[in-house]
C-alpha cells in the first residue's frame, strides 16, 4: 500500500509539472502555471521524505531532523529572496537559480558515489555513466551560471575576457571529463580508479563551465541563461536515472527540453546557430563601426516631444533593459493610457532577446498590467512600422540597431531587429550616449528621424504624462 501511494504521488507531481509548464506558455496563465509547478515540487519533496521514512512517526533521528530543518530554511530563504528582488535583478536571480539547480544535482551525485564507496559496492556501468553525466552537466551549469550572474550583475568580468585557443582548451577539458566518466563507470571493484575518475570529471567540467561562458559577451546572455537552464534540467534528469527516481527524471527532462527549445528559438531570433553561440563568442568584443559617419544625435526637451506625441495617431513602444533599470514600466503604462485617451493606437514591440533573460520585457509589462494583446513580436510589428507615427525606444539598443541589416562588419550583422528606423519619428530614451550591453554602436541614434531624450526613463515618461495632464 505504501509503495502504491508513493507511485501515485509521484504521478500527481509529474502531471502538475507538465500542466504547469504548459500554462507558462501564455502570459495570462503564467502565474497559475508557476503555482501548479510549485505545488508539484512540494508534493515531490514530501513524497521523497515519506519514501525514505523521514516523515515516519517515532523514527526521527538527529540527521533526519537536520534534513527537515534544512528544507524549511531553504524554503524561507528562497521565498524571501524572490520576494525582495527587484525586476532589474531578476536575470541575475534566474542565473543563480540555474546554478543552484546544477550544484544540487552535482552534490546528489557525489553523495551517491560516497555511499556506494562506503558500502564497497562495485561500479555498475549504467549507473556509473548516469552518475558521471550528472556530475559533468551539473558542474557546467553551476560554474557557468555563476559567471553569467557575475556578468549580469556587473560584479565580475566587467571587461571582455579572451582565452587563447579557447575552443581547443574546452575540447581538452571535455575529453578529460568524459575519460573520467568512463574510468569511474568501468572501474568495477577498483575504488582507486573510481575515485580518480570522479575527481577528474568534477574538476574538468567545473573549469569547462567557466571557460565556456566567461568569453561570451553581453549580447548573448539571454540565450546563455536559457541554455544553462536546460543544463540544470538535464543534470536533474540524469540524477533521477542514477537514483532510480521517476519524478526527478520527468521534471529534469521537462526543464531540459523546454530550456533547449527556448534556446534554439532565441538563436533563430538572433539568426545564429547554437554552435556559433558557444564557439564564436558573439558580442565579446566591441564594434568600432561608425555611428552615422560622425554625425551628432539630435536631442529634444520633454515639452517639445509632447507636441509630437499629442498629434500622433499610432505609437509603438520598444522596451529594453533600460526600462527595467529605471523601473519605468508603470509610468509607461500611464503614458500608454494617456495616448489611447488622446485617440492614438498603442502597441509594444517585444524582441525575443530584449533585456537580460528570456521574456524579461513581457514580465515587466505584465507587472504593470499592460494588456497581453498589445504585446507584439518583431515579425508582427515590422510590416506596420513605416506607417507608425512615433516609435519610442526605451533603453533598448542592440534590438533596434540598423547595423544588423547594413553593416557586414558588425557583430550584430544578420540578427533580425525591430525596424524602429522606419517609423516617421523615433524617440530614444537613454541616460547617455553609450553603446548597449554588447558594446556595439547604434547608427539609429544619428538618423534624421531620430530624436534623443536624455535622462532617467521613468522621469522622462512621467514628465510626458504630466504634459498630457496639464493640457
Amino acid at each position: 500500500m505504501r509503495d502504491v501511494l508513493i507511485t501515485v504521488l509521484y504521478m500527481v507531481s509529474a502531471v502538475l509539472f507538465i500542466r504547469g509548464i504548459k500554462l507558462l506558455g501564455k502570459a495570462d496563465t503564467a502565474r497559475k502555471g508557476n503555482a501548479l509547478s510549485a505545488v508539484g515540487m512540494l508534493i515531490a519533496v514530501v513524497t521523497v521524505l515519506f519514501e525514505k521514512q523521514v516523515m515516519d512517526a517515532g523514527a526521527m533521528s538527529p540527521g533526519q531532523g537536520d534534513l527537515l530543518t534544512e528544507r524549511y530554511l531553504g524554503s524561507i530563504i528562497g521565498a524571501v529572496w524572490a520576494k525582495k528582488v527587484e525586476m532589474t535583478g531578476m536575470p541575475q536571480l534566474v542565473a543563480l537559480f540555474n546554478g543552484f539547480g546544477g550544484l544540487s544535482s552535482l552534490l546528489v551525485a557525489l553523495a551517491q558515489y560516497a555511499n556506494a564507496r562506503n558500502d564497497n559496492a562495485d561500479a555498475v556501468p549504467f549507473e556509473g555513466v548516469t552518475l558521471g553525466l550528472t556530475v559533468a552537466i551539473g558542474a557546467i551549469a553551476f560554474t557557468g551560471s555563476v559567471v553569467a550572474w557575475g556578468k549580469l550583475s556587473g560584479k565580475m568580468f566587467k571587461k571582455s575576457v579572451t582565452i587563447p585557443a579557447k575552443n581547443a582548451l574546452n575540447a581538452v577539458l571535455a575529453i578529460a571529463g568524459l575519460a573520467g566518466v568512463c574510468l569511474y563507470a568501468f572501474s568495477g571493484s577498483n575504488t582507486q580508479l573510481g575515485f580518480i575518475g570522479i575527481i577528474a570529471v568534477t574538476a574538468a567540467y567545473l573549469i569547462l563551465g567557466f571557460t565556456m561562458v566567461v568569453t561570451i559577451g553581453g549580447g548573448d546572455m539571454p540565450v546563455i541563461i536559457s541554455l544553462l537552464n536546460a543544463f540544470s534540467g538535464l543534470a536533474a534528469a540524469f540524477a533521477g536515472l542514477a537514483l532510480n527516481n521517476s519524478v526527478l527524471v520527468v521534471s529534469g527532462c521537462l526543464v531540459g527540453t523546454s530550456g533547449l527549445i527556448l534556446t534554439l528559438i532565441m538563436c533563430k531570433a538572433m539568426n545564429r546557430t547554437l554552435y556559433a553561440l558557444l564557439f564564436s563568442s558573439f558580442g565579446a568584443s566591441k564594434s568600432k563601426s561608425a555611428a552615422g559617419s560622425g554625425k551628432e544625435p539630435k536631442s529634444m526637451s520633454v515639452e517639445d516631444a509632447y507636441l509630437i506625441l499629442e498629434a500622433a495617431s499610432s505609437v509603438v513602444f520598444i522596451p529594453g533593459y533600460g526600462m527595467a533599470v529605471a523601473q519605468a514600466q508603470h509610468a509607461v503604462k500611464e503614458l500608454c493610457d494617456k495616448l489611447e485617451e488622446n485617440g492614438a493606437e498603442v502597441s509594444f514591440a517585444i524582441h525575443p532577446v530584449a533585456g537580460r533573460m528570456p521574456g524579461h520585457m513581457n514580465v515587466l509589462l505584465a507587472e504593470a498590467n499592460v494588456p497581453y494583446e498589445q504585446l507584439k513580436t518583431a515579425d508582427e510589428m515590422n510590416p506596420q512600422m513605416p506607417n507608425t507615427d512615433v516609435a519610442i525606444v526605451i533603453g533598448a539598443n542592440d534590438v533596434v540597431n540598423p547595423a544588423a541589416q547594413t553593416d557586414e562588419s558588425s557583430p550584430l550583422y544578420g540578427m533580425p531587429i525591430i525596424n524602429a528606423y522606419e517609423a516617421r519619428t523615433v524617440f530614444v530614451l537613454k541616460r547617455g550616449k553609450g553603446a548597449g550591453f554588447s558594446g556595439v554602436e547604434n547608427p539609429l541614434f544619428t538618423n534624421d528621424n531620430t530624436i534623443m531624450i536624455y535622462g532617467d526613463a521613468k522621469q522622462t515618461v512621467s514628465s510626458l504624462v504630466s504634459e498630457f495632464d496639464d493640457k
